[in-house]
């Protein structure tokens, strides 16, 4: 007997032993959780669900919190901006093995239901815009008692140096001080190394 169920957006055929890596579950390893989510039951008389088999369960037992394989993203505009990023990711994956396949009374099995780590981690995300909020309230104040005219660089007129501002760039100083992978970072315009050398002259006095 085989069973399709559903689990973090992804649908995966299995049976008793099979051992699957699914996206990450809020349960410890040695726990035993239960999949809700059948779409069919396969076996000597399939079912299909609409869109889920009613009653229906696949109980698995949590082996350990893993990582999937490190993802590179490579990014470089070649034209007008110069700029590369190169950033990395693992995603956060669940070793479970397949223990069971209930055709009925899962809903009264008592096990732990498998669900996702994501709403556990929802507080973080929503911590962000305070902190950087905070930080933004902190910015203007620091540098609008070092504020500078940009202008008096050559080539920035008062539209690019609106754009430096938005970068949070509002002084000599702090052009001056930027390093080369700051100065890609920046999207909203393009620091002309000349610009960074005029800063220096003028930060100087």
């Amino acid at each position: 007997m085989f069973a399709v169920l559903k689990t973090g957006g992804k649908q995966y055929k299995v049976q008793a032993g099979d051992v699957l890596r699914v996206e990450k579950l809020a349960a410890d390893a040695g726990e035993k959780v239960q999949f809700n989510d059948v779409l069919m039951l396969g076996g000597d008389a399939p079912v299909v669900g609409a869109p889920f088999v009613e009653g229906a369960g696949v109980q698995a037992e949590v082996i350990e919190q893993i990582k999937g394989d490190k993802v590179i993203k490579f990014v470089k505009r070649r034209r007008k901006h110069s700029s590369k990023r190169t950033v990395g990711h693992r995603q956060k994956l669940t070793l479970v093995k397949i223990t069971d396949i209930l055709a009925s009374g899962a809903d009264k099995s008592g096990i732990k239901a498998a669900t996702g780590s994501a709403p556990a981690g929802e507080a973080a995300p929503a911590a962000k815009p305070a902190k950087k909020a905070e930080a933004k309230a902190e910015a203007p104040a620091a540098a609008a008692a070092a504020a500078d005219d940009l202008t008096k660089l050559n080539g920035v007129g008062p539209a690019a140096a609106k754009k430096l501002n938005d970068a949070g760039i509002e002084s000599f100083a702090a052009l001056a001080a930027l390093s080369d992978e700051q100065i890609a970072a920046i999207d909203t315009i393009k620091v002309k190394p000349e610009w960074v050398e005029q800063a220096k002259e003028l930060a100087q006095g």
